[in-house]
């Protein structure tokens, strides 16, 4: 399990830089003006947070859960994430767009969000910048990058490469993912019915926080909304355990793993979006 799921992420990401296209990757960029960026960054890391606070206030959550929600709020941009967006139909090159950005941000955003829910409830928590720069770069960035320069300086190798390199990397995927939930089998049992309660609300509100920013339902709106759904429940469950000490979180981060599958199915069937065709 240690090395099974990053091989797994590894594989994937440098297919999915193989599966970009570097113009429409930048035009994406440029697609938004400075108050749209800004909005999404209200949607991507603010009112998600608040609303898990909000929530742990509310519902008879308790400190431990209210910790694992607040920690998959203000932790975008789940790895596979452009991959598992474009699977459900929506635009690949904005999603993988919108997840480097997600990406950048983080180690400078994360931890002044991480400090301040701690301020909150009187800890100190602190989270160096770099560690979570290391854990983006290499899960993300590097991965990413190879993909994109083997399409860029051999587009017909790459072309080959691609579908084994995606068959191999789900097939990884599956078993990494099997042996993960067994894991945290343990984690999911404790789910009271409140917390179920809590993570729908928290993975509806990441979806209708885009929509409500943009007041908009156009092609682009529908993939960042159901990209921020889609948060980084990875990096979630390693600042849990290395930086709070909060074992007690995981069944929250756990449950929200699963909440947000349902809430994305759910969406791509509402919003008739058909699959994009991967190789």
């Amino acid at each position: 399990m240690k090395y099974l799921q990053p091989a797994a992420v590894f594989l994937l990401m440098v297919s999915i830089g193989m599966s970009i296209s570097l113009p429409q990757f930048i035009a994406n960029w440029r697609r938004l003006t400075p108050r749209s960026w800004l909005k999404l960054l209200a949607a991507t890391f603010l009112l998600p947070p608040l609303l898990a606070l909000a929530l742990g206030a509310l519902l008879p959550l308790g400190p431990a859960a209210t910790a694992g929600l607040f920690l998959v709020a203000v932790a975008p941009g789940a790895p596979l994430m452009t991959r598992s967006v474009a699977r459900k139909g929506f635009d690949m090159q904005m999603a993988a767009s919108y997840q480097v950005w997600g990406a950048v941000l983080s180690p400078l955003l994360i931890p002044p969000l991480v400090a301040g829910g701690g301020w909150l409830y009187g800890r100190e928590i602190w989270i160096p910048p770099l560690k979570l720069l290391a854990v983006i770069a290499e899960q993300q960035f590097l991965p990413l990058a190879m993909g994109m320069v083997l399409l860029r300086l051999a587009p017909a190798w790459s072309e080959r490469l691609r579908q084994p390199l995606n068959l191999a990397g789900n097939a990884l995927l599956t078993v990494a993912i099997v042996a993960l939930l067994f894991k945290l089998g343990p984690a999911l049992a404790q789910v009271s019915p409140w917390l179920a309660a809590a993570v729908l609300a928290l993975a509806t509100g990441c979806l209708f926080a885009v929509r409500l920013a943009f007041r908009a339902d156009n092609s682009t709106v529908q993939t960042l909304s159901i990209s921020n759904v889609n948060r980084h429940v990875g990096l979630a469950l390693l600042m849990s355990g290395q930086h709070l000490h909060a074992q007690r979180a995981v069944p929250a981060i756990a449950a929200y793993a699963l909440s947000a599958v349902l809430v994305m199915m759910i969406y791509a069937r509402l919003a008739g979006r058909k699959p994009q065709k991967l190789t």
